[in-house]
Parts: structure tokens; sequence; C-alpha cells
């Protein structure tokens, strides 16, 4: 069992003064796709994988279409950004979307936000392993390969899943912890990996309750393999920080890949910030999971059917 790690530079947990969602290093808008805001429901079948403080949690499973219960598939398991206290399930519409293209089951996972500034988002870590495990536990039902299975996310989504695939810690006591909850591989979009170094003296009271989620400096030998997407722009993950914490990846022997995009800021990524952004994002993550043998060929995003598959959501979320 890993230990967990104290983190000498926190990511961003919500703290007044750490932040997964800085506005100052948000680019402009540059070649939107029309009407690519998206639906605000995530996309798929609606499933409950834990209740807990009276409330059901839910994740939406996307299939291929020509998906059979009795497939083993590589799946990508998304959580959402929005700080840890905003945001919905539906980030990943568009990207899940065109995975399902590439023969993939998609799940994007609904979890617990912070409830005021200053708290720390335990509750969200723990909803995200209780998550993996359902998945994995589910695998035969789902149609997914146990043994294929990524963590994604994008800023605070892109901490929650380092962290199930780097520490262990903050454990829902009422998991199955027979079934491992560590993905198989890593999709992180500009991820709250560390934040504050520069800003604020961590207290040792805030460390100590930090430390049970930080993937920083938690890389070990058993570490899946990851992409990282940043801006050279990005606020929270600045390009010499990603440097660092793919050197603590590869000291350990953990493939640790990284694409800096020249002059973006936080959360470049999406549809409704730059179509080609989207378009190049979403082909570096293609590219990736070919190499490790879960999709076959290059990339088959192109530019043109971009804006096809915002008609092809839109549709399918009407419905």
């Amino acid at each position: 069992m890993k230990r967990p790690f104290l983190c000498l530079a926190m990511l961003a947990c919500a703290i007044p003064w750490l932040t997964a969602q800085d506005s100052s290093n948000v680019k402009p808008k540059r070649k939107a796709a029309a009407a690519s805001k998206g639906p605000q429901q995530p996309l798929g079948e609606s499933l409950i994988y834990k209740t807990i403080e009276g409330k059901d949690l839910h994740l939406y499973v996307m299939k291929p279409q020509d998906w059979q219960a009795s497939d083993k598939r590589p799946a990508a398991v998304f959580f959402h950004g929005g700080g840890w206290k905003a945001g919905n399930a539906s980030q990943f519409n568009y990207q899940g979307h065109h995975l399902t293209t590439r023969g993939m089951v998609v799940v994007q996972v609904q979890y617990r936000l912070i409830q005021q500034d200053g708290e720390i988002p335990l509750k969200a870590a723990a909803d995200a392993r209780s998550a993996m495990r359902w998945v994995r536990a589910h695998a035969s039902e789902l149609g997914i390969d146990p043994n294929r299975i990524a963590a994604g996310g994008g800023s605070a989504g892109g901490h929650l899943a380092a962290y199930v695939g780097m520490v262990d810690g903050a454990d829902d006591p009422s998991d199955d912890l027979k079934v491992s909850p560590k993905p198989n591989a890593l999709l992180l979009f500009n991820p709250a990996l560390l934040h504050g170094q520069e800003r604020a003296t961590l207290t040792p009271e805030i460390r100590a309750k930090l430390a049970p989620i930080s993937p920083w400096k938690a890389a070990t030998p058993d570490d899946p393999p990851g992409l990282i997407l940043v801006g050279s722009e990005d606020g929270i993950l600045k390009p010499d920080k990603v440097k660092e914490f793919q050197d603590m990846c590869h000291a350990v022997g953990v493939r640790m890949e990284a694409v800096i995009y020249p002059g973006e800021g936080h959360g470049f990524f999406g549809l409704n910030k730059s179509r080609e952004r989207f378009f190049d994002t979403v082909r570096e993550m293609e590219k990736f999971l070919a190499s490790l043998g879960w999709i076959s060929g290059p990339p088959t995003l192109t530019q043109e059917n971009v804006l096809d598959y915002v008609k092809q959501i839109k549709m399918s979320a009407s419905r």
C-alpha cells in the first residue's frame, strides 16, 4: 500500500489563496465552434454508483454504437473541473463522444462539491475512488476491460484523476476495498497538481489535511502512464512545474508525457474556448491511447467533423 506523501507546494485545494480557476490566465475565445457551449447535462446512461449524505451520486456511461455487454473495451473515466466547488459531469461530453467512435466506453462522474472556501475536497477525493471502484467492479456489465481503464479530467478534475492514479488515502469506509481504484492510464487536462508555493506558506495543519489527496511527490513505480496537456500561460500549473512533475515520475520509471500549448491559459482545451485547441488536444489523447494499444491507427478527429459532433450531440441530448 502506497503511503500518502506530503506536498511541499500544494495543489489548489480551494483554500482562499489556492484555486483551480484563475480567470486572469484564461485567454480570449478563439475560433470557437458555433453553438458549442454544449448541453448542460452529461450524455449517456445515468447510473447511481453511491448514495451518501442522503444523496445519490451518478455516473454517466457513453457506449460505442456497436457495444455489447460481452465486450472487453478500454474505458475512460472523466472528472469535471470547477475548483472542486462548481461544474458538472458534462464537461467532457465532446471528448467522450469522440472516444466512443474509437471503440471506447466513456464514463463521466458526479462528485460532492465543497460548500465553503477553505474546505479541503476530501469528499470529492473519496467519491473519485468510489467511482473508479464501481466502474471496475461492474466492468463485465459495462463491456469494459478492467485492466484498461483510464482516469482523466480537467483542472480540479485532473487533480482527482491524478490522485486516484498516484495516491492511497481518503477511502470511503463503505467501499469494497478489495477492488482497486487505480486507473491504468491518466489523461490530464491542465490538472491542478499544485499551486500556491509562490504566494503563501502552508501551515502544518493545512499540509496534514492535504497530504492524503496530494499527487505531488507521490510517484512510485506502480503508477500508470500519463499524458498532461497544458498551456504555457497556465497560472495553475506552469511549464517548469510540469517538467518537475515529469522528472519525478521518470525518476521512478513512470511514463509521463506532456504537451505545452504556447500562449494558452487555464481551461484552454474546451470546444467553447477554441475549436483548434479542442482538435489538438483530442488528437494528442488519441495518439497517447494508441501508443498504449487501446485504440488502433492514427487520430480520426478532423477539423471538418468537429461541428458535426456538436450537431450529433445536441440531437442526442434532445431525444
